[in-house]
C-alpha cells in the first residue's frame, strides 16, 4: 500500500514539475514575442533644420514721444492745439507772456548805448592823443624844439589811449551780445512742435505760471506716423533672431488684416524676471490705423543655426525616473537619456547622445531592457 502511495506521490510531482516547465516556457515566448514586436520596427534618427513660427505678445509704442516744457518763466498766453491734433514740425502750439522780459531787453539796449558812448570817447581821446604825438613828432625835427622826452611820453599817451579803445570796444560788443541773448529768450515764449506728430496729452490753459521753478508739463506730443513694435522674445528662440527680417503680426481691431514690420533693434539683454529679450520692430503706419498702447499678437519666426534631430514621437519613453529612447547599437538595445524639444507632426525633436541616421525603437518602452537583442528589422 505504501509503495502505491509513494508512486502516486511520484506521479504528481512529475506532472507539477512538467506544469511549470511548460509555464516558463511560454512566459518566454511571451517575452520573447513582446520583444519582437518592440525591436522588429526601428526608425532612424533624422536631421532637419528648423524653421517655425510661434505667436508672441507685442506692445506698440511711439517712434518719438516727448513731454513739452517751457525753458523760460511766464504765464500761458494761448495754446493753439487740444487733445488728437496733429502737428507738422515748426507749427505753433503754445505762447507765454513774459512782461519782465521787455524790460530786460530795454535795460541790455541801454548798457549797449552807454557803451558805445564810452567807446566814442575813447577813440576821440585817442585821435587827439595821435595828433599830439605827430605835432610833437614834426616839432623834433628842428633840435632843440622840445625836450627828448616830451616824444616818449605822447607815444606812451597814445598806447594807453588806444588800450582805452580796445576795452571800450570789448564792452559795447559785450553789451550788444547781452541783447541778443535776451532777444533769443524771446524766442522760447512760441512753442512748436519737435517734429510731425499728434498730440495726446494737453495739460495746462491759458493763465497758468509754467516755466523753471514751476516746470509742469505742457503737451505731449507722440510721433504715429512711424511705431515701435516691442516684442519680449524668450530666452530658448533668441538664438535664430536676424537684423532686418520681416515679422508679421494681426491686431484684435483688425483681426482680417495682416500687418508687416521689420526687426530693427535687439536689446542684446534679458529680463531677470521674465527670462524674456526686447526686440523692437520699426512699423510704418501710414494709414493711421495702429496705435500706441495696442498689443499685437506676432507670428514670430524660430531660426536655428544648426539642424536638429528628430525621432518618432512613440520612440521617446517616459518614466518617472528618466526620459530616453532606445538605440539599436550592435544588435543590443541602448537606452539614451534625451530631451523633448518641439514637436513637427509625429516626431518630434530630442537632444541627447545621438547622431543623425542612428536607428531606434519606433515603438519604445521599458520592458524591452538596456542591453536586450534586437532582431533589426528597421527601414
Amino acid at each position: 500500500m505504501r509503495n502505491r502511495k509513494e508512486d502516486r506521490s511520484q506521479e504528481s510531482g512529475a506532472r507539477s514539475q512538467e506544469s511549470g516547465v511548460r509555464i516558463l516556457f511560454a512566459i518566454a515566448a511571451a517575452s520573447l514575442g513582446i520583444a519582437c514586436a518592440q525591436t522588429g520596427d526601428l526608425a532612424p534618427v533624422a536631421a532637419r533644420a528648423i524653421s517655425r513660427t510661434i505667436d508672441l505678445p507685442g506692445e506698440f509704442a511711439p517712434y518719438m514721444n516727448v513731454s513739452l516744457h517751457a525753458k523760460v518763466r511766464g504765464f500761458v498766453e494761448r495754446v493753439t492745439v487740444d487733445v488728437g491734433s496733429v502737428v507738422k514740425e515748426g507749427e505753433l502750439l503754445a505762447e507765454l507772456s513774459a512782461p519782465e522780459m521787455a524790460a530786460g531787453i530795454a535795460e541790455a539796449e541801454s548798457k549797449v548805448r552807454l557803451a558805445q558812448a564810452d567807446r566814442l570817447q575813447a577813440q576821440a581821446q585817442l585821435a587827439a592823443e595821435q595828433a599830439t604825438y605827430d605835432r610833437l613828432k614834426k616839432a623834433a625835427e628842428t633840435p632843440g624844439a622840445i625836450a627828448g622826452n616830451e616824444l616818449v611820453q605822447a607815444e606812451k599817451q597814445i598806447e594807453a589811449a588806444t588800450a582805452l579803445v580796445n576795452s571800450r570796444e570789448q564792452a559795447a560788443r559785450a553789451a550788444q551780445s547781452a541783447v541778443q541773448a535776451q532777444k533769443d529768450m524771446l524766442a522760447y515764449l512760441k512753442i512748436a512742435a519737435p517734429f510731425d506728430g499728434v498730440v495726446t496729452e494737453r495739460l495746462v490753459h491759458p493763465g497758468a505760471l509754467v516755466g523753471p521753478g514751476a516746470d509742469p508739463v505742457l503737451l505731449v506730443i507722440q510721433q504715429m506716423s512711424r511705431l515701435r513694435l516691442i516684442v519680449p522674445v524668450p530666452e530658448e528662440d533668441i538664438g535664430g533672431m536676424v537684423q532686418g527680417a520681416s515679422v508679421s503680426f494681426h491686431v484684435p481691431a483688425y483681426p482680417d488684416r495682416a500687418y508687416a514690420g521689420t526687426i530693427a533693434r535687439i536689446s542684446h539683454t534679458l529680463d531677470a524676471k521674465t527670462r524674456t529679450m526686447p526686440v523692437e520692430l520699426d512699423i510704418f503706419n501710414r494709414d493711421g490705423s495702429l496705435s500706441p498702447g495696442m498689443y499685437p499678437s506676432v507670428k514670430w519666426p524660430i531660426r536655428r543655426a544648426h539642424p536638429g534631430l528628430f525621432v518618432p514621437k512613440t520612440s521617446v519613453v517616459t518614466t518617472t525616473e528618466r526620459v530616453f529612447v532606445i538605440r539599436n547599437t550592435g544588435g543590443r538595445a541602448e537606452w539614451v537619456d534625451v530631451k523633448k524639444g518641439i514637436a513637427d507632426g509625429d516626431l518630434v525633436e530630442v537632444t541627447g547622445n545621438l547622431q543623425a541616421g542612428d536607428k531606434v525603437v519606433r515603438r519604445g518602452t521599458d520592458e524591452l531592457r538596456e542591453g536586450a537583442p534586437i532582431l533589426a528589422k528597421g527601414k
